[in-house]
């Protein structure tokens, strides 16, 4: 199985990043010809004021984001992990942050909001307040991926090993982190953070992430980039360099079964949580 990361700069032009998610997934699909393509958070609509994220909100199904990806899935004939997009709360001044994933056909598979949202103060001195937009989901989220089970998390989700418990406890081998790190807590904990939990879940760990500047409000943040892949045993096999662009590496099944079948971490827990 082969998989493709996306990795993007998107803006507040809703129109032009799907345009450029586009344009990467499908030369990614000319190029690797992979099985499954993996988005990142918000990958349609990054920075602006809050009444323009609202704005920027669209349904699912039916909104543009989502009909771009079903599309792609569907003339390509792949899976489309859509990283997320900001769902409209019908009644409500909120979003959600959600991952829409489509099969070969482009249908609709799954569908996850994330769960734990990112209100924080960085060590740069920027405070991010994500719950002020944003109403969180409550389920935990796996798919079918041809016989491999897939599980769903967002960003700043990573920081929270009992979701990953939790998706691996519903038989996760693969679990998709799609994220818009800041550089700021990035250059110190993507990586480890991403790794720690392939070797926690012995997983496949799918990370594809937005890269760059962009404008909120009054204020330049950045994100980190460094889109990665990391196998059961917590080696990065696929990382991403800065800019735009892709990564691709092969999954391997039978390297998930072996891990876990000389590490059998499952068998030894005493403490669920």
């Amino acid at each position: 199985m082969k998989v493709s990361l996306i990795q993007v700069n998107s803006q507040s032009n809703k129109a032009a990043n799907i345009v450029a998610a586009r344009e990467l997934m499908e030369r990614a699909i000319s190029e690797e010809h992979p099985d499954l393509l993996v988005l990142p958070e918000t990958f349609d609509f990054v920075g602006g004021t809050s009444a323009e994220k609202l704005r920027a909100a669209e349904s699912v199904p039916g909104g543009p984001a989502y009909t771009m990806c079903q599309e792609v899935a569907h003339t390509h004939s792949v899976f489309i992990h859509a990283g997320s997009v900001s769902e409209r709360v019908p009644s409500e001044d909120k979003v959600h942050n959600t991952t829409v994933v489509f099969n070969r056909s482009g249908q609709e598979i799954a569908r996850y909001r994330k769960i734990h949202l990112f209100d924080v103060v960085t060590p740069g001195g920027q405070e991010y307040k994500e719950s002020t937009t944003v109403k969180p989901g409550s389920t935990v989220v796996t798919y079918d991926l041809e016989g491999v089970t897939v599980g769903c998390s967002i960003c700043y989700d990573v920081r929270f090993p009992e979701l990953f418990q939790a998706l691996v406890r519903k038989g996760a081998q693969i679990i998709a982190v799609p994220a818009c790190f800041t550089l700021q807590t990035g250059k110190d904990h993507w990586e480890v953070l991403c790794r720690a939990r392939a070797i926690e879940t012995q997983t496949y760990i799918l990370a594809a992430a937005q890269w760059g500047s962009h404008t909120q409000g009054d204020q330049i943040r950045h994100s980190y980039g460094h889109s990665l892949i990391a196998d059961p045993w917590g080696h990065v096999i696929g990382m991403a360099s800065d800019g735009v662009g892709i990564v691709t590496a092969r999954i391997d099944p039978a390297r998930i079964a072996r891990v876990r079948q000389d590490f059998p971490i499952a068998q030894h827990k005493v403490l669920e949580g």
